[in-house]
């Protein structure tokens, strides 16, 4: 269905699912960072920094996009490795305000310095991926169609290692400092350390995500990675939930299809943020649990009656 889904879409619509794409990354990365139960408000921030790396590597220093778009996200990993020192020596909601000052003082520097980061217009002609041959097939990444599949299979493929890091004893782990912080350092866990390591992984991806959409829109700027940006990706994860990995996708995928074909169609998209923030209010009174827990009824039900057959 995701392979043939682009054919049957208009061009706009075509590059939508591109973003949606990305979005998906952004937003599965930003719950392996609430793991440990820690909501950060810097992560799109993160994610320029990835943009920004990964557009600097192939356009000033000639590195070719694949490669850069890696060394992209290797360095918002290693930038939420320092930043990491001062923000976790606070907790709950120190953390979140911390963390938005800290993005705040990274976009700020990309508006003061011209060179490199273009000052507050940001970059523009950044390098696109270069097109290759197949035989069968000529990939155009101008296109989105092409950008999307390209997409499509470094984010699938980000998104099972994200699920296999989940499902491994770091995830566990990232659980246990969540849940039962005291009772883990009891143990012997160091609380700090694996904080600090959900933080740079989820980081990493959220820079990856960045590159994708760096290479694909061709220019960035710091206004692209606002606190605006960053509460649709709040919204996201809360009105999908965020106890199941599917949980944040779901949401992202949902709010997505209501903005660009509800509120665009009948000229509300202006209204966005309050429509948002309505939707969030509502999530939080009527669906606490998120939309995962929509379909956890509905999936309940029929699993209860597999497991009641001879």
């Amino acid at each position: 269905m995701l392979l043939a889904l682009p054919h049957g879409l208009s061009f706009s619509q075509q590059e939508i699912l591109v973003f949606l794409t990305i979005n998906v990354l952004l937003v599965a990365s930003y719950r392996l960072l609430t793991l440990t139960g820690e909501w950060s408000l810097g992560h799109v921030v993160i994610m320029g920094v990835g943009a920004y790396a990964s557009a600097l590597y192939s356009k000033h220093f000639g590195v070719p996009v694949p490669v850069s778009m890696a060394l992209g996200a290797g360095t918002a990993a290693l930038i939420a490795m320092f930043l990491s020192y001062p923000l976790f020596r606070m907790k709950g909601f120190y953390f979140l305000i911390g963390s938005f000052a800290a993005g705040e003082i990274i976009r700020l520097l990309w508006k003061r310095f011209r060179d490199p980061f273009g000052g507050p217009k940001g970059l523009k002609r950044i390098e696109p991926m270069p097109d290759f041959d197949l035989g069968i097939w000529q990939f155009d990444f101008f296109e989105p169609v092409c950008y999307y599949y390209f997409a499509l299979a470094v984010v699938a493929f980000c998104l099972w290692l994200m699920w296999r890091i989940e499902r491994s004893h770091v995830g566990l782990t990232f659980h246990a400092v969540h849940w039962q912080d005291k009772l883990a350092e009891a143990a012997g866990v160091n609380v700090r350390a694996y904080r600090t390591l959900a933080f740079v992984i989820a980081s990493g991806f959220a820079g990856l995500s960045g590159a994708l959409l760096a290479h694909y829109i061709g220019t960035i700027n710091p206004n692209s990675f606002d606190v605006e940006m960053m509460v649709f990706v709040l919204t996201w994860a809360i009105v999908g939930g965020t106890t199941t990995f599917y949980g944040p996708i779901l949401g992202c995928i949902v709010l997505t299809i209501l903005n660009e074909i509800v509120l665009r169609e009948m000229g509300f998209e202006q209204a966005r943020p309050l429509i948002y923030g309505l939707v969030l209010i509502a999530s939080i009174l009527f669906l606490p649990k998120g939309l995962e827990s929509v379909v956890q009824r509905l999936v309940r039900p029929r699993a209860e009656k597999m497991e009641e057959r001879p």
